[in-house]
């Protein structure tokens, strides 16, 4: 990998001594969403980890992507009328909740990195990640492709995650001091194609929460 040198295109407002990482992801010229972004310094850096939720909504998983530090605990609560059973077989995370609505009395703590599945026993159109970091230095990217990362000034590895990304994206980059914008371009796989089985049933779902609420 070679070194990049991340410096500061203007003025904008960072931490004291620290850098503020403003970056851009774009595939064939296209903001790419949902690409979780990590900056792995020399010398091991660990936060405070918190507290995320990862919400259902519409028999989905909202956000469907989440990036965590190491230690974090997430809450799934249901939203939906519709029970709910989440579980995933990842290594780095392997649970299962009970079939359940509204909110488990319990968070699941998320102890090791790594990028965990989420699924739905239920509803297995349902589909989610929860990517685990062991850095405090992370984002994940929004609609625009656009994400923000503040750290020290300093040496890292950037590190970057989609679900279908291609190769292997990461470099070696130098921080300075200040506002820093950095694009990148990764390639990505084609997206699978929607299957009509889980629109229909997905629609089932939502016709029935409505009659719920009637």
């Amino acid at each position: 990998m070679a070194m990049l040198a991340a410096w500061g295109l203007s003025t904008g407002v960072a931490p004291v001594g620290g850098s503020t990482l403003k970056l851009q992801v774009n595939a064939d010229a296209r903001p790419v969403a949902e690409a979780v972004l990590s900056l792995r310094p020399q010398q091991p850096t660990m936060g405070a980890p918190g507290r995320v939720v990862v919400d259902q909504i519409g028999s989905q998983f909202v956000p469907r992507v989440t990036a965590v530090q190491v230690g974090t605990a997430v809450d799934f609560p249901n939203s939906d009328q519709t029970r709910h059973q989440v579980y995933s077989f990842s290594p780095a995370k392997r649970f299962s909740l009970p079939l359940y609505s509204g909110t488990p009395p319990e968070p699941v703590l998320f102890d090791q990195p790594g990028v965990v599945s989420l699924g739905c026993n239920i509803h297995d159109w349902m589909q989610g990640y929860i990517v685990v970091v062991d850095t405090p230095y992370f984002a994940v990217t929004d609609a625009s492709g656009a994400a923000i990362i503040e750290a020290p000034v300093g040496h890292y590895t950037l590190e970057v995650w989609h679900e279908r990304l291609l190769g292997d994206a990461s470099q070696n980059i130098e921080l300075s001091a200040g506002e820093v914008r950095l694009p990148l371009s990764i390639e990505l796989s084609p997206p699978p194609p929607p299957r009509g089985s889980e629109r229909l049933r997905a629609l089932q779902d939502r016709l029935r929460e409505q009659r719920g609420r009637d």
